[in-house]
């Protein structure tokens, strides 16, 4: 697929990078990366959507690639209700009429969260696993001895060692965790590489570690969030129409997530891929056909 230039629109708190993909008039779809990956990770499926008439939007989630926060007093907050917010202040921004907003990792939650809260400015939703809207009082207690093994890389980040950690193998580390999350993906160096730049940005390391400092209740939340924060706390169920998505060999989500049907009252189905954590990637065949699932429901 041809490298797409970076564009870049202001929101209240930020300066949003992002790839755009299709005609001006096509059809709107959001696409939402997660830690650590980047807009790239959707090049596949955003050509896959292109062909059938999409117009695909793919930004660079606040503490990656060019976004930038607009002003040094605003929080390098990492929480859901912030990322939950620029996708739905980015798709203000870009006059977006209820698009289709999808997402992975960090990304789903960002998508299920402005799903939640903002469901008639959203047309529909494709979540990799399930109904994620992260429960911080739940995240206080332990899970199993295998799965917090697994999270090894959520503990670090608890301490001012992990930031030290991070901050000076932002490269490394980031690789580990693309090999343990999708241990069936032989992914290529430059494939890598060019996801890598966009852990260059400034505030890449404050985001990442709010956000898992947050989620384990070991922070403080942006207090202008507050309000959201407190809506999500109360589990809305999500009526837009949605097709949810596990990775059947996904090392972090053991057991998959078909049991969060119940928090869908809209039209839904889940689909279980052949993959590991990073389904656009791996497979973005499947990813683009939960896409055209939710947009042939909506015609």
């Amino acid at each position: 697929m041809t490298a797409q230039p970076v564009k870049i629109i202001s929101t209240d708190s930020l300066q949003i990078a992002y790839l755009e993909h299709g005609a001006s008039d096509g059809w709107p779809v959001l696409l939402s990366h997660g830690f650590p990956y980047d807009a790239h990770s959707f090049n596949e499926v955003a050509s896959i959507l292109t062909q059938a008439g999409a117009r695909v939007i793919a930004p660079f989630t606040r503490g990656f690639g060019e976004t930038r926060f607009i002003s040094a007093d605003v929080m390098r907050s990492g929480q859901q209700g912030a990322r939950g917010r620029d996708v739905i202040q980015l798709c203000q921004a870009l006059e977006l009429k209820q698009p289709i907003v999808a997402g992975f990792d960090w990304g789903g939650n960002a998508c299920c969260t402005a799903a939640a809260l903002w469901p008639e400015q959203i047309g529909g939703l494709v979540s990799y696993a399930g109904y994620d809207i992260v429960d911080v009082n739940q995240q206080r207690h332990a899970a199993t001895p295998s799965l917090e093994r697994v999270c090894w890389y959520q503990h670090l980040f608890q301490s001012e060692r992990g930031r030290e950690c991070l901050a000076e193998n932002r490269y490394e580390l980031p690789r580990m965790l693309w090999r343990e999350w999708s241990p069936d993906w032989q992914f290529d160096e430059a494939t890598f590489a060019r996801t890598a730049k966009s852990f260059d940005n400034p505030d890449f390391v404050d985001v990442v570690v709010h956000t898992y400092r947050w989620m384990h209740g070991h922070t403080v939340n942006d207090p202008t969030l507050q309000r959201l924060e407190d809506r999500l706390a109360q589990k809305p169920k999500i009526t837009v129409p949605t097709v949810t998505i596990d990775g059947a060999n996904d090392p972090l989500k053991p057991g998959g997530t078909a049991d969060h049907a119940g928090m869908f009252i809209g039209q839904h189905t889940h689909i279980v891929a052949d993959t590991g954590h990073n389904v656009p990637q791996e497979a973005p065949q499947v990813f683009a056909d939960a896409v055209l699932t939710v947009y042939n429901w909506l015609k």
